[in-house]
């Protein structure tokens, strides 16, 4: 039999853990007639609440339930990333815990991959129903931007819900880079890839982790990671300004020698002073997103600290154990 592994990452889930496996499960009639052995693994990313408890308890049931819990929250990324490590699977889905990534859709995953060829079949939301419109207008002017800029295309509405062939997991693996966006790193790698639409579907429980602020921050690093173009922009507006202040040097001393004319007053400084000022600390950012990108990878701190490991024979408590 092949052997699925679902990835599931969770921060804060512990309501929609159960549920989760509820709706999963559904496929498991499925999963039979075609010959399909499946893994369940849940990714604790440093969770507050009982969540570890419902997992536990449900691997208590299921064996082939399993987990890694880490010793803090170290974000969607890192959890995804050693979900894909974990797996030993022939195919890897990732699938949020929270239902808007439908389990009902993998039957049709697997009909693509096994039937046309496919070595990926992703997913992209065709509607963001429940999401405040403010946001919505912001995800799809980053789309737009990073899609200008980048070589690397990312699907508007994409989700990290998906489901691989071994040979583009161990692709994904091997860019094992600190500071990751997911989404740019999928279209990265390549492979022959089918888009799966499916409309916007809320939450089961509780309410979303991420904020305006920490999708705003999640958006510049995909930017940083998959685009110089910033970096030429802030090039290109030094060399305008120089050039304009050069000419306008010109244009002072010309009309004092040959018109008399007095130089302007101080307000009309004070604000060419803000604006340059401005200009600089815009472009200076700009290099030190980058900076910072470059500072955190050359320490080579590990992605993820695993606390405990659930399932796949005794649990193992490995608190200082590094991944």
């Amino acid at each position: 039999m092949e052997l699925l592994s679902a990835v599931v990452p969770c921060f804060n889930e512990e309501e929609n853990v159960p549920y989760f496996y509820e709706e999963f499960m559904k496929n498991k009639p499925f999963f039979e007639e075609h010959g399909i052995d499946y893994e369940l693994i849940y990714i604790d990313d440093g969770s507050s609440d009982g969540t570890l408890a419902a997992i536990r308890a449900l691997s208590a049931r299921d064996p082939k339930v399993k987990a890694v819990s880490f010793s803090r929250n170290f974000g969607k990324e890192a959890a995804m990333y050693a979900g894909m490590k974990e797996a030993r699977g022939d195919y890897v889905a990732i699938m949020d815990a929270d239902l808007q990534d439908p389990p009902s859709l993998l039957p049709e995953m697997f009909r693509l991959i096994r039937e046309e060829g496919y070595d990926t079949v992703a997913t992209r939301r065709t509607t963001r129903t429940g999401e405040p419109p403010v946001r919505s207008w912001f995800a799809h002017r980053f789309y737009h931007l990073i899609n200008r800029w980048s070589q690397t295309e990312i699907v508007d509405g994409a989700r990290d819900f998906r489901l691989m062939k071994r040979i583009v997991v161990n692709a994904i693996l091997s860019l094992s880079e600190y500071n990751r966006f997911s989404k740019g790193i999928f279209s990265w790698v390549g492979f022959r890839t089918k888009w799966l639409e499916y409309e916007n579907i809320e939450r089961k429980h509780g309410k979303t982790k991420w904020s305006f602020w920490k999708l705003f921050s999640y958006a510049l690093d995909g930017i940083a990671a998959f685009s110089t173009v910033p970096l030429r922009i802030a090039t290109v507006i030094g060399g305008i300004f120089t050039v304009t202040s050069f000419i306008m040097i010109l244009v002072t001393i010309v009309r004092k020698l040959a018109f008399g004319d007095p130089t302007s007053g101080w307000p009309s400084l004070v604000c060419i002073i803000f604006l340059v000022a401005g200009v600089q600390m815009l472009c200076t950012g700009a290099v030190g997103q980058y900076l910072e990108k470059t500072y955190l990878e050359v320490k080579n701190r590990p992605l993820y600290i695993v606390r405990e490991k659930i399932g796949g024979g005794a649990e193992q408590d490995s608190h200082a154990k590094e991944e």
